[in-house]
């Protein structure tokens, strides 16, 4: 099922701040965290430096009516500074490759700064800055087999 949350970028402080919010919520119990360490290696991606290992890659938290907080820690070794105008995103949890594919087109169109859709250990995902400076997220989470 679709869904809509909210995503946030972080040098270096994702893991703090989600604690924060966490219990400013009252929703600790919800709190996952995956570190850098946790993703096995890319074929064809950079190595990871061994200092980033222990930063966040991706954390997630419920708080309010079954909206979800998400965020991330931006490496300075790969040229990454979180800033106001990157530090907040919109991220769109889609169902399916063709939906992920159209808004990407549309959010993407004219943009300098985007990540266009690729296959991702964790799903089908690109980002792009609109031309009205606001990030979106696309991400179709990958088909499991049960079974």
């Amino acid at each position: 099922m679709a869904f809509v949350s909210t995503y946030l970028n972080f040098q270096g402080k994702t893991e703090e701040a989600m604690k924060f919010y966490a219990k400013a919520f009252g929703t600790e119990s919800t709190l996952k965290i995956m570190h850098f360490s946790d993703m096995p290696a890319m074929p064809g991606a950079p190595a990871m430096q061994e200092s980033d290992m222990g930063f966040v890659l991706h954390a997630e938290l419920h708080i309010l009516n079954d909206h979800t907080l998400m965020a991330t820690d931006m490496l300075e070794s790969m040229g990454q500074h979180a800033k106001i105008g990157n530090n907040t995103t919109i991220s769109l949890n889609l169902d399916s490759r063709d939906e992920a594919d159209r808004l990407f087109a549309i959010f993407a169109e004219g943009s300098e700064e985007k990540a266009g859709m690729l296959d991702m250990p964790f799903g089908y995902w690109g980002c792009a800055l609109d031309k009205y400076g606001i990030r979106w997220m696309v991400n179709v989470a990958p088909v499991t087999n049960a079974g």
